[in-house]
């Protein structure tokens, strides 16, 4: 498979999904009595899932039908004023921002379904298929999130969120027709990992406001420095996986890269929040842990996912290695718990497991 290039106009429209992902991972910073409501994590979720989807949905037509040409361009650059629109728009604050989120929400993927039915008539045999299957199909989540206007109070939200799972359904309920006309897996595999570099970042933030959260000391440099090795060891087992270890030209959908991935991107955007919250001190220890080794077990099984579908048979990971890293993971959380350990110690004890994790995988 000929690797696609990634367009200069791609990237620029990855920098607003970055204060897209940002503003939602702010949503974890609220603290009430030691923990995070249930509330805001459920506001957390329920803002990311449609920046994944939109960001995802647009990547995923330019890996299929995308050319750097007028016409694409003129689509996509009408996308980033519409996600300009949505980001804006988000807020836990949701209620008074409804109606310009859902701008730009819609407007982000009707102009995704016009450019699958502007392409298919030019297109042949499985590659027309696809194109109109996703060009018709897309708009039956778009036209249930509209009619969420004419709804007040919960039903409003129940609505909108049946139409973006309906839309997020739309690939795989049509996964025998996709499957027909694969996606570029090197193009893909490279897009996801441009995001997860985004996440990443937020995680380099979370140390620059620990840093200027308080006056330094070297209780708050030594944290910044085993966090700043955590993140490169995260880097080294998922950019490692990427470059080397994965078959960029196996023929799939593409689903297990396109919905894994939703998972690794909310376990990043948890464990850099966590990063903050830990040296901050604000919420109890119980929680605080149960919320950073969720959000890594949630990365380990994410990735593990994603990536045992392109590894070749033989640097697949067995069920040994498997028991192996989580059971590290549940002696370092029992450790943890029972124990008063410094922050800077439970970062350390995470940068160790993915130190290990990237030197088993890698």
């Amino acid at each position: 498979m000929t690797p696609k290039k990634v367009t200069w106009l791609e990237l620029f429209y990855d920098l607003l999904f970055v204060a897209a992902v940002s503003k939602a991972s702010h949503v974890l910073v609220h603290v009430e009595h030691g923990v995070i409501p249930f509330e805001y994590l459920a506001k957390f979720v329920l803002i990311f899932i449609p920046i994944w989807w939109a960001w995802a949905g647009q990547t995923l037509f330019m890996n299929r039908f995308g050319q750097d040409i007028i016409k694409h361009r003129i689509y996509l650059i009408l996308q980033l004023f519409f996600a300009l629109i949505m980001t804006a728009s988000l807020s836990v604050e949701f209620d008074q921002y409804y109606i310009s989120f859902l701008v730009g929400y819609a407007g982000l993927r009707s102009m995704t379904a016009l450019q699958y039915l502007s392409v298919h008539q030019k297109e042949h045999g499985h590659n027309q298929a696809t194109a109109r299957y996703l060009g018709t199909y897309f708009w039956v989540g778009i036209a249930i999130s509209c009619t969420s206007l004419f709804f007040d109070s919960w039903l409003r939200y129940t609505v909108l969120y049946a139409g973006i799972i309906a839309d997020i359904m739309v690939p795989i309920v049509g996964r025998r027709i996709l499957k027909k006309t694969p996606v570029n897996t090197h193009h893909l595999l490279e897009r996801f990992a441009l995001f997860t570099l985004i996440l990443l970042g937020e995680s380099v933030i979370s140390i620059l406001a620990v840093l200027q959260s308080s006056v330094w000391t070297w209780h708050s440099v030594v944290f910044a420095a085993i966090t700043f090795v955590l993140i490169l060891a995260i880097w080294w087992q998922y950019f490692d996986n990427v470059e080397k270890k994965v078959d960029k030209t196996k023929q799939t959908a593409g689903q297990a890269i396109i919905y894994g991935h939703l998972f690794i991107f909310l376990a990043m955007s948890m464990l850099a929040a966590s990063i903050q919250l830990l040296f901050l001190e604000q919420l109890n220890n119980l929680f605080i842990l149960t919320f950073m080794y969720g959000s890594v077990v949630l990365y380990f099984f994410s990735t593990t996912f994603v990536f045992h579908k392109f590894r070749d048979k033989e640097q697949q990971l067995e069920l040994y290695h498997l028991v192996f890293l989580v059971g590290l993971l549940g002696v370092l959380f029992a450790v943890n718990l029972l124990f008063d350990v410094p922050n800077y110690l439970i970062v350390g004890g995470l940068a160790l497991f993915f130190i290990i994790y990237a030197k088993v995988t890698t």
